[in-house]
């Protein structure tokens, strides 16, 4: 056996615990990739005209995890950056996640107080004593109107499904504000990577004892090792047996234009279009994240998609069932460790996936797999 433990992907999951094993085990580690790059869905890179440009869609890094912030601290420094979103309801630009610009913007009122905007919202909602979906969640939090024109439109092209149909968890995630703060997320760290994503992966993987093979699948590969890391999709390990587990996806349509001076094309980072008739859901401007001043501007025109890249599990019941089945199957695989969001099937914000990857380390550590692991190649 040439290696103490074999990576299958080298997104968050997998560069984490490839850097962990390396770093602080010594362990041989080789890192299989089938795209051609490295940081998986936050890759980024410089375009044509000299913008820097995530492929896959806008990544913001939010956390409140301080342990997230001083791990990825060593492989990048920050430049501190609270996103903001703005929809177009009904010809309106207005503010989300909803605040109380929102709601004085959309029923065209004047409320001036938390207590104003709570003792109106009283006067609207649908309360449910049980909330069982996504519109249930939505109606009892702002309700009909505010449901009808921005989250139902929104949540059908985005899913594909009618909120009713989908887990109270998606939409219901959403914050209600009753006062004026637009930033999109409350958490107390909220910056980008200084020199992006990509920059942060390859040194995260910079380290003599990890080798990383791009363009290669899994499966093309001879070496072995006594521990398997599998990032990718549950389903797809084991051969679609159950059939595949469903996902929504995104395309994105990239279009730079000249910004003479520098200035932007949009006022914020994003802008979320929920009307039904307008095929994409959002358009992002990737300079306000990135906080790159430059002649051109890049956008990002987000189109949803059934088929394509797996971005969202798709979270419905009959899903997380047909997950269980595939779990009970890892659940008995000796030497394979499953993590990430497609290996377990979850909808998981960058922070989250690195906590859950150090977490597995220190748990693999624990129990004296990663030991054992090295004992047995050099058996």
């Amino acid at each position: 056996m040439s290696y103490d433990a074999i990576v299958v992907g080298a997104g968050f999951a997998g560069s984490v615990l490839a850097e962990r094993m390396a770093s602080q085990c010594g362990m041989e580690v080789l890192v299989v990739e089938r795209r051609e790059h490295v940081a998986g869905n936050a890759y980024d890179e410089y375009n044509e005209h000299g913008v820097l440009v995530p492929r896959f869609g806008g990544h913001l890094f939010h956390t409140n995890a301080d342990k997230v912030v001083d791990y990825l601290t060593q492989f990048t420094e920050w430049r501190r950056y609270e996103h903001k979103v703005r929809a177009i309801i009904n010809g309106r630009s207005l503010p989300l996640p909803l605040n109380r610009d929102t709601i004085n913007g959309f029923f065209s009122l004047d409320l001036q107080t938390e207590t104003e905007v709570e003792a109106f919202l009283a006067t609207i909602v649908e309360p449910h004593e049980r909330v069982d979906n996504s519109e249930q969640a939505v109606v009892s939090k702002v309700g009909r109107a505010l449901y009808d024109a921005i989250f139902r439109c929104y949540t059908r092209k985005h899913w594909g499904l009618d909120p009713s149909d989908l887990d109270p968890t998606v939409c219901g995630r959403i914050p209600l504000r009753l006062n004026t703060d637009d930033r999109y997320f409350g958490d107390d760290f909220q910056a980008m990577p200084l020199e992006g994503f990509t920059a942060m992966f390859e040194r995260m993987l910079d380290n003599p004892r990890i080798d990383v093979r791009l363009g290669v699948s899994w499966q093309e590969i001879d070496e072995t090792a006594p521990l398997l890391i599998w990032t990718g999709p549950i389903d797809e390990y084991f051969g679609h047996r159950f059939g595949p587990l469903p996902y929504r996806s995104l395309r994105f349509e990239h279009v730079t234009y000249p910004t003479p001076g520098g200035g932007f094309l949009q006022p914020v980072g994003t802008i979320n279009y929920p009307d039904e008739h307008i095929p994409f859901i959002r358009v992002e401007e990737f300079r306000h994240m990135y906080g790159q001043v430059h002649e051109h501007s890049t956008l990002a025109y987000n189109i949803p998609c059934a088929d394509g890249d797996p971005y969202y599990p798709i979270p419905r019941p009959e899903n997380r069932e047909l997950y269980n089945r595939y779990k009970a199957l890892a659940d008995e695989q000796d030497g394979v460790v499953f993590v990430g969001r497609l290996a377990r099937y979850q909808y998981l914000n960058m922070d989250q996936v690195v906590a859950q990857a150090l977490a597995t380390f220190n748990r693999l550590v624990e129990d004296g797999r990663l030991e054992q692991s090295q004992q047995a190649k050099a058996a």
